[in-house]
């Protein structure tokens, strides 16, 4: 408890009893929460004046709601304090959810429900809070990246010239004849990134894309929704038995894992135990689709905290798969891609706007 001491929070909600229970579960966890918000005036007035390292916020409140406290901090630029969403949500507010965290919001956490354990609650609420508040302050450590073995980090800035288009063209020629399947991993951070990646990628892409971003059940349609107005792939959440097209791409739902049968090749959706408290796991589809394919394979993590791909990306590199994940650099959690770059198992460790042209050129893409 103790790296969370220092960590100042304000609390914003319309509900009395819901800014005395995530008032209390913040405290019990080592937080200070300096302020109390019941609507969105109050919570912009506490940030200006206490200037806290992260607020957890509401979404449905009186006068100013939560997304427009989320602009107006937005305007704020770096200045801004971090958010995590503190809300009810259910799959009629999905959409509501999704517009969260593209206007902004660090991540969401759902309010208990009657007859849901306060301990889920408060572990992910001060996981997810004392990730913000590390964001605000630039508390990350950053490390280097290993690449694998014959593999290599890259950071260079877009733009970087005749030498970035020459490495470019080499890899294309070096993996034109192979259309792999594209299997996408994201948490924390995920929504944002997928907004700036998904769009850019062409279509038809490869052999197929699925997508697994950990989110609630509920949440994951709207996300579809609003990736696939703004992208050239046609993005729709899985409903299982479908097969792998060039022209789509597949979003695990929340509250199932994808998984991919095989000789068939179908997607199948299971509701088999949460693994390490996700469900969808991206590392059950990413090991299914390298059995399954082999080096055909092409394993993109971008940004989310813990470890899940890690597993998946052993088994990627034991086929003959490839593995390229996002770096710290551009990354809202270095987690997920850390432990693979970490491992040694990716090929390349790319910032997220390199990620798309790495992509179309290792998968097959226009």
């Amino acid at each position: 408890m103790s790296s969370a001491t220092a960590t100042r929070v304000v609390v914003a909600d319309d509900s009395g009893l819901m800014r005395r229970v995530v008032t209390a579960t913040l405290e019990h966890s080592g937080f200070t929460v300096v302020g109390a918000a019941k609507d969105g005036d109050e919570a912009l007035a506490l940030c200006e004046r206490e200037q806290p390292d992260a607020m957890t916020l509401d979404l449905a409140m009186p006068g100013l709601d939560g997304i427009g406290v989320l602009r107006a901090l937005r305007r704020q630029g770096e200045r801004a304090t971090p958010v995590v969403v503190v809300s009810a949500f259910s799959p009629a507010h999905g959409a509501r959810a999704v517009d969260a965290l593209a206007e902004g919001a660090f991540d969401l956490v759902a309010k208990p429900a009657v007859g849901d354990g306060i301990d889920r609650f408060t572990n992910e609420l001060s996981d997810k809070v004392r990730l913000a508040a590390a964001s605000r302050r630039g508390a990350r450590r950053r490390a280097p990246q290993p690449p694998a073995e014959g593999g290599r980090v890259r950071t260079a800035p877009s733009g970087a010239g005749a030498a970035g288009s020459g490495r470019t063209e080499r890899r294309a020629r070096a993996h034109a004849a192979t259309r792999r399947i594209v299997v996408i991993a994201c948490s924390t951070g995920g929504p944002k990134a997928l907004a700036e990646l998904v769009p850019a990628l062409p279509a038809p892409l490869g052999a197929g894309t699925l997508i697994v971003q950990h989110m609630p059940p509920g949440f994951t349609g709207s996300l579809a929704a609003r990736l696939d107005r703004v992208s050239n792939l046609n993005v729709r959440e899985a409903a299982g038995g479908e097969t792998l097209d060039p022209r789509v791409a597949l979003l695990a739902p929340g509250g199932a894992h994808l998984r991919l049968t095989d000789p068939a090749r179908v997607t199948q959706l299971s509701d088999e135990p949460e693994i390490g408290g996700l469900r969808p796991r991206a590392d059950l589809t990413i090991v299914d689709v390298a059995r399954a394919f082999g080096e055909k394979m092409l394993l993109v993590v971008l940004t989310g905290m813990g470890r899940d791909g890690l597993e998946g990306a052993r088994e990627v590199r034991r086929r003959g798969g490839r593995v390229l994940v996002e770096a710290e650099s551009t990354c809202t959690v270095y987690g997920m891609p850390r432990a693979i770059a970490e491992a040694g198992l990716a090929h390349e460790v790319l910032p997220l706007h390199e990620l798309p042209a790495a992509i179309t050129t290792e998968a097959g893409g226009r």
